[in-house]
């Protein structure tokens, strides 16, 4: 199970990023996404450009690894992952929304070593349609 004060730490931010693979029977693919938001300690909803490879691997078999970096902590997630919304209403480009059933959680850390914080992230470009895309993705994976 997600910890409860992890659980409070990435509601609390608008984007939180992680690390996520998925596999399509042959291959792995590992990327790194920001859209992701705690339902409850064993259920975490990502959104994914719906075209990308991670959406197309979770459709295919639905198995996903997210590795989760915060303060103190760095914790594999495994479970298996299901779309929940083929495309969010008001986004200029397919965006979807998948829930993770977390079926098992590992302290990836080492011993002697800790994590000093989350992820350092920072949107490029044009900040204000970031930061309202974000709040629409969140919005979406909340409902």
């Amino acid at each position: 199970m997600l910890p409860k004060d992890l659980i409070d730490l990435m509601r609390n931010l608008n984007v939180f990023p992680v690390v996520i693979s998925t596999h399509d029977g042959d291959d792995l693919h590992i990327t790194f996404i920001t859209w992701v938001y705690p339902s409850d300690e064993r259920t975490l909803r990502i959104a994914l450009s719906s075209d990308s490879k991670t959406a197309q691997n979770i459709r295919k078999n639905g198995k996903v690894a997210i590795q989760v970096f915060a303060p103190d902590r760095a914790l594999s997630c495994y479970g298996s992952a299901r779309e929940v919304k083929e495309r969010i209403e008001g986004i200029s480009f397919p965006v979807s929304v998948f829930e993770v059933e977390i079926t098992s959680v590992e302290n990836a850390l080492f011993p002697g070593a800790t994590i000093t914080g989350i992820i350092p992230f920072a949107h490029t470009g044009n900040v204000l349609k970031m930061t309202e895309l974000d709040a629409k993705v969140l919005d979406a994976m909340k409902s």
